[in-house]
């Protein structure tokens, strides 16, 4: 009986232990990505393609209009931040904020963390930017926002106004629309390179005010 009682035992500790191998084994990790540069189902197809080089990606979707792209890979595997951006670069296509969300619960992203500032420098003001969608708003968002001097910087899709914090001794408001013509995006007072406008994807071609 004593004898029953103890293989009965080593049983269930390796059922156990197969268990939890097992729910490691499937265990996966969460990326999100947002990609500038799609502009067709083609450039999906791409960028999917691409990633299919990872073995064991799975649930790969892909919004066009947004440029918002996410997969599931194995935990085991422990894919890179870096890495994966990389792999969107080799796609042909820029990657903008990323976010990994790890099996364990960790987060991981690519954001940059903004030192403190002195909130009696900052100014806060609306400009008119031209773009037509969620790409759009990425893009323009983060020009702004890695720019030095700059707390935040939101751009509604529908208002097509850029909300924006800045330390004014730091930049200025010249300056924050001059980042916006650089990525392609009009103001009302300055306009983006007839070639940086042509390089958009095709969904963020806005119609232009070039008077």
């Amino acid at each position: 009986m004593k004898n029953i009682t103890i293989i009965m035992s080593m049983v269930i500790g390796l059922m156990t232990l197969n268990s939890a191998n097992a729910q490691s084994k499937n265990s996966m990790d969460q990326f999100e990505i947002q990609v500038d540069g799609l502009g067709c189902p083609f450039c999906a197809y791409g960028l999917e393609k691409k990633f299919k080089e990872f073995k064991g990606i799975k649930k790969v979707a892909i919004d066009i209009e947004t440029g918002d792209f996410s997969f599931l890979y194995p935990a085991e595997k422990a894919l890179e931040m870096q890495t994966v951006l990389k792999q969107v670069e080799k796609a042909g296509y820029t990657p903008n904020i990323a976010v990994i969300t790890r099996a364990d619960g960790s987060v991981e992203t690519n954001a940059v963390v903004k030192d403190a500032m002195a909130t009696s420098n900052l100014t806060t003001t609306d400009i008119y930017v031209y773009g037509k969608c969620g790409m759009c708003k990425a893009r323009i968002e983060k020009a702004v926002n890695n720019m030095n001097g700059v707390a935040n910087a939101a751009w509604d899709v529908k208002t097509k106004q850029l909300t924006v914090s800045f330390d004014s001794e730091i930049t200025s408001l010249s300056n924050v629309e001059k980042a916006v013509t650089a990525v392609g995006h009009d103001t009302k007072n300055e306009k983006a390179s007839t070639a940086t406008y042509d390089n958009l994807p095709a969904c963020c071609l806005y119609k232009r005010d070039l008077k």
